[in-house]
């Protein structure tokens, strides 16, 4: 009875209006991912960002990138991602509205970002789910923190509701152990996931990314992915590409702010170049790399203490991304055990005509019983 009466006054405590707790799963050893990190620096020399680099998920890696990121997000000045946020509320009513709305799904969001999508998910969920279940899962617990704060603002979801785990959804076992959890909690109850903001793209092995997160699925549960995607495979698309992302100073912040926070490295953004190339049949990648152009060999400090020689000419490689040709992402996801409900397709900046746009996709397990949906290409033209 005494254990009972404590997890009542728990959950009384984190339902208090103003208090604004949370309760945290801790999946990982901090202490390994900072090895990881400090590891992954300690590359050959590359001048193109093919030894020393900074892995998908440590660009967002405590509270340094996670301000940063949060500062880019904000930034009316970029452009991609500010007309991503504002298109996301319709995309995701078009997608609701065909597929999901009379489903009682539970909510996990891996990667859960500056929340404000989650916002827009959770807001419907719940109108079919009054006992929704909210698991935004990120490997930084400081971008779990800003993200949760946004996702349930003016929300109704109630505090012990929302579960957050700190967790590296791209490491197999981390996802078995998920898996798990959700089993746990809510049974055999159906799942929303989502991957939103392109973050499939940061991933060096992406098929081995959806691949690994199929495993989540079961046959009710259903996949929200978000790919930014282009029309034209060419070095004239490719260096578009690069330049979309160059020219703004906020997303040069956050990409180097990963270097400032775990080194000694004095951080010169005009040292950050961006390197766009055609993927053969699959999409455009953008390597993002801060090069020394000193002409002279920098000794960096690394977490451990330990000091690396950053030669002229070397580079630290400190994002990658992606745009998915339409043929490169449904291979991807014929690749993963996966099959496509429902596709929506955004034209972003269109006045440019540059072909770049997002693709917001509905996917489920091909255990499922549902026909692949490849007949599905539904245009939508961001509001300007």
């Amino acid at each position: 009875m005494g254990s009972l009466n404590f997890v009542k006054l728990l959950e009384n405590s984190i339902n208090e209006p103003g208090l604004g707790w949370t309760l945290c799963f801790i999946g990982e050893d901090q202490s390994s991912k900072l090895a990881e990190l400090t590891q992954e620096l300690r590359g050959e020399f590359s001048a193109t960002g093919d030894g020393k680099e900074i892995l998908s998920g440590f660009s967002y890696w405590g509270i340094g990138p996670t301000i940063a990121w949060d500062h880019a997000c904000n930034d009316r000045f970029y452009l991609v991602m500010k007309e991503s946020i504002e298109s996301f509320k319709y995309r995701w009513h078009q997608i609701n509205t065909n597929n999901i709305k009379d489903q009682k799904y539970h909510y996990v969001s891996l990667g859960v970002g500056t929340g404000e999508k989650d916002q827009h998910i959770l807001s419907l969920l719940i109108n079919t789910n009054p006992d929704l279940l909210y698991f935004p899962v990120d490997m930084s617990s400081e971008m779990l923190r800003l993200g949760v704060q946004q996702a349930t603002r003016g929300s109704q979801l109630q505090g012990s509701h929302v579960l957050p785990i700190q967790v590296d959804f791209s490491i197999e076992r981390n996802v078995d152990e998920l898996r798990k959890l959700l089993d746990r909690v809510i049974n055999n109850s159906p799942v929303l996931f989502s991957l939103l903001g392109n973050t499939l793209a940061n991933f060096q092995q992406d098929t081995d990314l959806l691949q690994t997160l199929s495993k989540l699925m079961r046959r009710e549960d259903r996949l929200l992915l978000e790919v930014a995607t282009t029309e034209e495979l060419s070095e004239e698309a490719a260096q578009n590409a690069a330049k979309e992302y160059a020219k703004t100073r906020s997303f040069k912040e956050f990409v180097t702010s990963a270097l400032l926070q775990n080194t000694d490295l004095h951080i010169d953004l005009n040292s950050v170049f961006f390197d766009g190339a055609v993927e053969t049949d699959r999409g455009i990648l953008i390597k993002i790399l801060y090069r020394n152009l000193s002409g002279n060999k920098i000794e960096v400090m690394l977490p451990d203490r330990s000091v690396i020689n950053f030669e002229d000419q070397d580079t630290i490689r400190l994002y990658l991304t992606r745009k998915y040709t339409s043929n490169g992402i449904d291979q991807i996801i014929s690749n993963s055990n996966l099959v496509l409900v429902d596709k929506l397709h955004t034209v972003l900046e269109p006045r440019l005509k540059n072909g770049f746009g997002m693709d917001l996709i509905l996917l489920a397990s091909d255990s499922s019983g549902i026909k692949n949906n490849s007949s599905v290409a539904n245009d939508i033209w961001s509001k300007r």
